[in-house]
């Protein structure tokens, strides 16, 4: 008698999505902090999509760092996610480790918030979570996570409105 080899099956277990947003929206260089689960950027996208807070309103489009997300090569660059909420624009900045996600909302507000390192230990994490959604913070996001590099925060402010994605 033969016997089928014994095959685990592991699945991926999601918690609540990791967020924290300040208060007064646009008083500092970020807005808050996302720390995704993975560098699935249509999956963790989709996830922030659905279950970002009803208080502060509806994403509708969305603009993200490369660097932040694994690709296919050879597949197109996204252009869109599927939510549970409905499909969402995506576009991504024209340089690189901006380490951000600029999110356009229904209501014509723009939000920054810092993209935390799925892989970040959570300790780690949830300091730089905590100073990125704290209105006093100056510090721009490769500050935040402990990077060199050129301060190019302030990139994304007239993306859309450069690549005809104006409302």
């Amino acid at each position: 008698m033969t016997t089928s080899p014994t095959v685990e099956l592991i699945t991926a277990v999601r918690v609540d999505l990791r967020i924290r947003l300040d208060n007064s929206f646009s008083s500092g260089p970020l807005d808050g902090a996302w720390w995704p689960q993975s560098r699935d950027l249509q999956a963790e996208a989709a996830d922030l999509i659905d279950h970002f807070p009803h208080r502060v309103g509806r994403i509708s489009r969305l603009l993200f760092s490369r660097p932040d997300w694994d690709s296919v090569a050879g597949t197109p660059s996204v252009r869109k996610v599927r939510a549970a909420r409905g499909i969402v624009k995506i576009g991504s900045f024209p340089s690189d480790d901006t380490h951000l996600v600029v999110l356009s909302m229904a209501t014509g507000d723009r939000l920054r918030l810092l993209v935390v390192p799925h892989d970040t230990a959570p300790e780690r994490a949830e300091k730089i979570m905590e100073q990125a959604a704290d209105d006093r913070n100056t510090f721009r996001p490769a500050q935040l996570l402990g990077l060199d590099g050129p301060d190019q925060s302030e990139i994304g402010q007239q993306i859309w409105d450069d690549e005809g994605g104006a409302s």
